[in-house]
């Protein structure tokens, strides 16, 4: 397993993370004992960095009785702090204090410490941030005091939506110690400006959707059907045509097998190129699934022509937020 440091003098965690949120049932229905299996197989195989959020269910529970069952290395866990906006906190600004008035930074770390069953949280993250909200004020303070007090080591927020730049200032301030933020092949923008800024200020940058919930795996057909409750239903449908999406994951085709052994290793392999990125996570709830992502990283680096490649004409910028909280304006009326 490759390993980073989580900041300059933090500890080393694998660059490759447990996403938790599959935890939460959104993909489909699982059995507790089928998660807890997966993510001690993931641990197993070197995987420290679980990310949860307060907002995925179950999931801060689950991930806590995983813990407690695990007789290795206690892992690092990284959860977040539920915004209280409502759906349009994913997609467009909203006030700091309809998502996080005073005192529920403090009050959400309690309910977490207990779910999880820890009497430290190793990161703590804002669900949502927006540029607007600014480099000051009662929520950063209250993640501060946090810190202070021993509840959190780390404090850090997680970027809503694709918009990345939205974040240079505040890492750009010194205030926190992450920022997790979209990365992918259809989306590397991240990497233009926010990463190195990022790795200029000692700021960990934790890769999320980096499979674009599994679009990047090649898994989508015209005639792929989701479950009841899988939050990828209209997902994939919402801001373009299915067959759109199919065919740009089509053209990645031709880099399988020579230069990766599957899609889903190319994706991943793409994100973890860049040093600056410390770690990826992914939705591992499926033990087969979190095998074949393990393996990947084995695969090592990309040849630099083909990522250059992939940077530069495969990106595809598109804010599926914004259909999925928004919806399709099926009519224009006069």
């Amino acid at each position: 397993m490759q390993l980073a440091k989580f900041t300059d003098n933090g500890p080393l965690v694998s660059r490759l993370g447990f996403g938790a949120m599959g935890f939460a049932g959104w993909f489909g229905p699982q059995s507790e004992a089928e998660h807890i299996a997966a993510l001690h197989g993931a641990m197993e195989r070197g995987v420290n960095f679980i990310d949860t959020a307060r907002a995925y269910g179950e999931s801060e529970r689950i991930v806590g009785a995983a813990i407690k069952q695990w007789s290795g290395a206690r892992p690092f866990v990284a959860t977040k702090v539920a915004g209280l906006a409502g759906p349009k906190q994913w997609s467009t600004p909203v006030r700091v204090e309809d998502a996080y008035p005073k005192g529920h930074c403090l009050l959400d770390c309690e309910r977490a410490l207990r779910a999880l069953g820890v009497e430290q949280i190793d990161l703590l993250q804002l669900h949502t941030y927006w540029a607007s909200w600014g480099t000051s004020g009662h929520w950063l303070d209250e993640l501060r005091t946090l810190k202070e007090q021993g509840k959190v080591r780390y404090i850090g927020v997680s970027i809503p939506d694709h918009r990345s730049d939205m974040a240079l200032a505040l890492v750009q301030s010194g205030a926190i110690d992450s920022i997790q933020t979209i990365i992918n092949i259809f989306d590397p923008l991240a990497l233009e400006m926010l990463v190195p800024a990022c790795v200029e200020h000692s700021v960990a940058v934790i890769a999320r959707c980096v499979l674009d919930e599994g679009g990047l795996t090649g898994f989508l057909r015209e005639d792929t059907a989701f479950e009841p409750g899988d939050f990828r239903d209209g997902y994939f449908d919402l801001s373009v045509p299915r067959s759109a999406y199919i065919a740009k994951v089509d053209r990645l085709r031709r880099y399988v097998p020579r230069y990766a052994s599957s899609l889903a290793a190319l994706a991943l392999r793409f994100v973890l190129q860049t040093p600056g990125v410390t770690t990826a996570i992914s939705s591992m709830h499926i033990q087969r699934f979190a095998e074949m992502n393990i393996d990947a990283l084995g695969e090592g680096p990309l040849d630099e022509a083909v990522f250059t490649e992939l940077f530069e004409k495969h990106r595809w910028t598109k804010n599926f937020s914004d259909f999925k909280n928004f919806g399709v304006l099926d009519e224009v009326t006069a």
